[in-house]
């Protein structure tokens, strides 16, 4: 039943031929470039945001290491052959024919945008998951994922923030301190120009 919602979805959302030219521009740029939000704002938060914020980078980060080592257990455990490989739809992306369950992209952006949901503000953490959601629907809709592998993956990204909020509570005070420590020799000289914050 899942495998016959999840075609079914894909021929609803999937592009073809006859699909507008600048709407598959519009999708490769949001399949392939708009995950560059997430290094992005991590960097700019830690070097110029508020300092208490770069707690919440290192939450981030470990919440998307949980996930990306879940991500890859499943996709050794459920292998799942992508649309393209499968000879289904069409496909205007390229891309390696390995498992698509559950989508990398996908895990990624998710787990931003629910870290930021539950950690930061509601607004920012929605804004994070309308990313996501146009990062899903592109992937889809060029022929690289299935529907599901976004489920998936949004399922991973809320598992990465449970298992991380956990780990804080365990050591991630002391890894915080660490890393900060570290930021202020690395970046000493830019700190006291003013150019990054300590």
């Amino acid at each position: 039943m899942l495998e016959s919602l999840n075609h079914t979805l894909f021929y609803w959302i999937n592009a073809t031929p006859d699909s507008p030219h600048w709407l598959i521009a519009l999708a490769e740029f949001s399949a392939s470039d708009l995950i560059s939000i997430v290094p992005l704002l991590a960097v700019g938060l830690w070097l110029w945001g508020p300092s208490a914020q770069r707690q919440l980078v290192i939450k981030v980060s470990m919440a998307i290491v949980v996930s990306m080592c879940i991500s890859l257990l499943l996709g050794h455990l459920l292998p799942h052959d992508r649309p393209f490989a499968a000879h289904v739809g069409y496909n205007f992306l390229p891309h390696a024919p390995d498992s698509s369950f559950p989508s990398d992209h996908g895990t990624v952006i998710f787990t931003f945008a629910v870290a930021f949901l539950a950690w930061h503000r509601l607004w920012s953490g929605a804004v994070l998951m309308a990313v996501g959601l146009t990062i899903a629907w592109s992937r889809v809709y060029l022929g690289v994922h299935w529907p599901l592998d976004m489920f998936g993956a949004l399922l991973v990204g809320i598992s990465g923030c449970l298992s991380a909020q956990i780990l804080w509570q365990g050591f991630g005070p002391a890894l915080y301190r660490i890393i900060q420590q570290c930021y202020r020799f690395c970046f000493a000289t830019l700190i006291r120009r003013g150019w990054v914050r300590d």
